[in-house]
Parts: structure tokens; sequence; C-alpha cells
């Protein structure tokens, strides 16, 4: 097996390693295949590890390499998938027991766009039941198992990608992809200690994907870096015909290296935010602003335009979600589900009504013309990624931190449709990670990750690893 030194690199790092012929792919492949089988189960990481397919690819990416012919930067790096993408070599369960069984023929689009681009996909990763559709409110909400925080294993990794989020930390794969309705990137990102983006709604095609909420799903990148999340985010976005809602890639180019005055960046820290999060995660989070006002103005405490986030994020979440399951609900199916709330939590979904879900819906507009307004004033907003470090896994979500009540800018972002990416930041309880959200307006990708780039090259926190034994 390969040092956990070349495991942990980078996406840049190892690309130049099997470009210059350093690496053989069959080999990075083996030694990612033999940490998911050792560390996977344990963590509750994998839904299903795909051996014998990934070396078939690993051997023709290093035959493709050694003749000369280099597909790009992603050309024999191994990765996982949420396992809910569909892929032709594996199942695709939805993290759910009713669905254990259920294969596809096909490969979702960012499946196929990453396979044209030579990176080899090992390993479908555990996944919060139907993604969270149902309200769950405790880790042990999927037929693998809780999936837990590599630091801790006491602790919960996150949800609802919550295999991506493990297996990245742990250099089980060397980047994944995950997915969001209203914080399933972020959150896992924060708890594990990884850096995560969550890309403009539209930007990356959902064919192949489980739908939960077709108005807020997005699809992106869990990796080490913010750097490597930009390297996979171009190879998975643009417009896809098999999926209306995509959209040519329009990110705007990054201005930041360019700015002398760092007047012209102006970053906003949202009100509410970290005040009253977890001691360790505001100290935290206050340094990280000293590390960004060194190339930028911070102003402190701007609120976010006035609407009821939650509640319309919460009514959009419950009909749409109803919808995409209502055979499972009708059924009686879902009372296979996991999570006792999950068995239930449909039924209410069901019970929305046509005004409410409108409304929630008409209100979008408004949010986003005001949002709009806020980044003419602003070049991103920033906030703790999470107001706590991870929940115990032996507890409902409820009962981890009753008295912290911070807020954060997850839910209207997701309803705006808006970019965010999450790194980390530090350490808090327990030894678990804490992180910083920086969110931009629609297609600022690449300004988003170059901030981040800037922040990173000043501290060493996505370098930390956890002890894996």
């Amino acid at each position: 097996m390969l040092s956990e030194d070349i495991l942990y690199s980078s996406i840049t790092e190892l690309g130049a390693g099997l470009r210059a012929k350093r690496i053989s792919p069959v080999e990075l492949t083996q030694s990612y295949l033999d940490r998911l089988e050792k560390f996977g189960p344990r963590l509750g990481a994998v839904a299903e590890v795909m051996r014998d397919s990934a070396l078939k690819e690993a051997r023709r990416a290093e035959s493709e390499i050694m003749r000369g012919r280099y597909r790009g930067p992603l050309h024999g790096i191994p990765y996982g998938v949420k396992d809910l993408l569909a892929t032709r070599n594996a199942k695709t369960t939805w993290g759910a027991e009713p669905y254990r069984k259920q294969q596809f023929d096909t490969d979702a689009t960012v499946v196929r766009r990453l396979n044209e681009a030579g990176a080899i996909l090992i390993a479908k990763l555990a996944m919060i039941e139907l993604a969270g559709g149902m309200g769950y409110n405790q880790a042990d909400a999927c037929w693998t198992g809780p999936c837990r925080a590599p630091w801790n294993t006491d602790y919960w990794s996150g949800g609802s990608s919550s295999g991506p989020g493990a297996a990245t930390a742990a250099a089980l794969v060397a980047f994944s992809i995950g997915s969001e309705t209203s914080g399933s990137i972020i959150t896992p990102s924060a708890f594990c200690g990884v850096t995560g983006l969550r890309p403009t709604y539209g930007a990356v095609s959902r064919h192949g994907a489980m739908a939960l909420c077709w108005t807020l799903d997005k699809l992106g990148p869990m990796c080490r870096s913010a750097r490597d999340c930009e390297i996979v985010l171009k190879v998975i976005a643009g417009r896809d015909p098999l999926d209306a809602s995509s959209k040519e890639s329009r990110f705007t180019p990054p201005s930041v290296r360019a700015r002398s005055d760092r007047s012209r960046l102006r970053i906003a820290v949202m009100k509410d935010s970290y005040e009253k999060a977890q001691r360790e995660v505001r100290e935290n989070f206050l340094r990280s602003l000293d590390a960004l006002k060194r190339f930028a103005t911070v102003e402190m405490d701007v609120k976010l335009p006035d609407f009821p986030y939650g509640a319309a994020v919460g009514t959009i979440v419950d009909a749409e979600g109803a919808s995409a399951f209502r055979d499972l609900i009708e059924s009686g199916r879902v009372q296979e589900l996991r999570a006792p709330k999950d068995r239930v939590g449909g039924y209410s979904g069901m019970l929305v009504t046509a005004v409410d879900y409108l409304h929630a819906m008409r209100l979008r507009a408004p949010m986003r013309r005001a949002w709009k307004e806020m980044f003419s004033k602003y070049s991103i907003l920033v906030a703790p990624s999470r107001a706590t470090v991870s929940y115990p896994v032996d507890k409902t979500f409820e009962q981890a931190y009753p008295n912290i009540n911070a807020s954060s800018p997850i839910a209207a972002s997701n309803l705006v449709g808006v970019p965010g990416i999450s790194i980390p930041n530090g350490f808090g309880e327990n030894n678990l990670p804490t992180g910083i959200q920086l969110v931009g307006p629609a297609w600022s990708e690449l300004l988003l990750t170059d901030i981040a780039d800037k922040y990173q090259q000043s501290t060493d926190w996505h370098k930390r690893r956890p002890t894996m034994r």
C-alpha cells in the first residue's frame, strides 16, 4: 500500500505524480480500495466497494498515461460518490432499506463526466436514507448504520452526505461527490474537517441523481482543499440536455489575485451567526476573520434580508419530498426505513397544502432580488459553517446541544440558489473540527475558491489528519 502521505495528497499533487509516472494508477487505486475495506465499515461510510470495476478502470488509465494520452488533472484519481447517484457497476440504494437491491443500467451524468476525465470510481458512499427528506433526527438513519466522524468515532460525520464527508476526511478516497438540498454538503464538510463546495443551482446536472427537492437539490465536490474543489467542479459543471434545470457554466472569473486594494473585496459577517455559537466555534471563527482581513475589508454583523427562510425551506422540502416518494409512502413501505421519525414524516409532508407550497415558492423571487442587492454591496457573506461541532451518535439532534441556537445562512442561500463553500478552521469540543462557510452571488464559485485558497495558503487546518487505526 502507498504511504498515508501520498493518499492524503491533493488532486494536484496526485496528478503530478501520475503524469510523471512516479505513481501508478493501479497502485493508487489498490491503496485506496484497501483503506476503504479496512476503515469504511468502522466508520459506516461505505455502501459498496467497487473493486473489480475500479481496478479495470485503473488499468485502462495506466495504459493511457503510459502511452502519453493524458486526459487532464483527474486522470487516474480514485473517488467515491454519494449513494444517490446512479451507477451501472454498483447498486444505488439511496441509503434506504426499501431500495437495497436497486440497480440502474446507466451512469449519472456526473459519473459519466468524471469517467470521461479519467477519474476512477471506487465506491458508493453511505448517505442518510432518502437524503433526509423524511425528517430524521438521529445519526442512525441509514441501512448502513450511523456514519462516524474519523476524528472521534463517538460522533456523527454529518448528513445527508455522511459517507462522502467521512471517506474524504479519512483518505478512503481522493475526493467525493455529495449533494445538498439544505446543508448536506456544508454540514458534513464542517463536521469532518474537509472542504465542500455547493455550486449555484443548475450549475451541475442532476440527471441520474435521486430527486428529493427538484427546485433545491444540487451536486458538488467534497475535497481536501478549495483548489481541489475547483478542479472537480470544472469537470462536472455545464449544460446537460438530460437535465432541463442545468445551465451552461457561467462562472465569473475571480479577480482577487489581481486586486492590490483590499477595500475592493468586501466581506460581510452574518449577524447572529457566531455570537451564540459554541465557544470554540466562535473563537475559531473570529481568528479566521483575522486571516481574511489581511486581503479584504471585513464588515461585522450584517443582517440577512428579512424573510422566513426556515419556514419556506421546510415547506418546500416537505411537499416536494412527499411528491418524490409518494409511491413509497402510499404503499406503506416507508415503514421499512431505519429512523422511526422517517417512517411517519412523509405523511405530514403529504398534508402540506398547495397554498402553503405556492406561497413558499413565490417568496423565492423577492428573496433573490434582496440577496442580489446585498451582493451589490458585499463580495461574499461569511458565517460559521455550523454553530456546534458534530453531534454524538447516541443522542437525537435535539438532545445534543439544546442551548445553542445561532443563525445560519444555509437555508437562505439554498432557497436563493447561490453557491457556498465550507473550509476547516480549527477544532472544538472532543477533538472535532469546525468550519467557516463563504457564500457568494450566483456563479461566483471561482471567487469563493480563490478566497478559500488564500485562507488555506495561510493556515494548515485543511492538511490536518485524523488518526486511523
